[in-house]
C-alpha cells in the first residue's frame, strides 16, 4: 500500500466515525423519545375520564405531563441542531511522531 492508498483509508475512517457520532448523538435519542411519548400522553389527557381528574383533584395531569414532555424533546432537538457535534479527531502516525 501506497501513503497515499493510508491517507484516504483514513480520511474515510474518520468520515464514517462523525457520522455515527452524529447519529447516536444521545440528544436525538433523549429528544426523540420525549417527543414521542409526549405525544402519547398528550392525546391521553385530551379526553380525560371522571375518574382520572378525581383521581388528580381536578387536575389533568396527563396533558401537562405529555406538554412537558413535549417541550422538553423539541428542546432537545433544537440544541441538537443549533450546536451538533463535533467530529472527533484522530492523531494520524505522522502526527504523533511528531509530538
Amino acid at each position: 500500500m501506497s501513503e497515499h492508498d493510508v491517507q484516504r483509508e483514513v480520511s474515510e475512517l474518520q468520515a464514517k466515525s462523525a457520522t455515527a457520532a452524529r447519529i447516536f448523538d444521545l440528544r436525538r435519542i433523549i429528544g426523540g423519545l420525549f417527543v414521542l411519548y409526549g405525544i402519547i400522553v398528550t392525546i391521553a389527557g385530551i379526553n380525560p375520564s371522571d375518574s382520572s381528574l378525581d383521581k388528580s383533584e381536578g387536575v389533568n395531569i396527563n396533558l401537562w405531563t405529555g406538554l412537558g414532555m413535549l417541550a422538553l424533546g423539541i428542546f432537545f432537538l433544537v440544541w441538537l441542531k443549533l450546536k451538533p457535534a463535533a467530529p472527533v479527531q484522530v492523531e494520524t502516525p505522522e502526527e504523533q511522531d511528531g509530538a
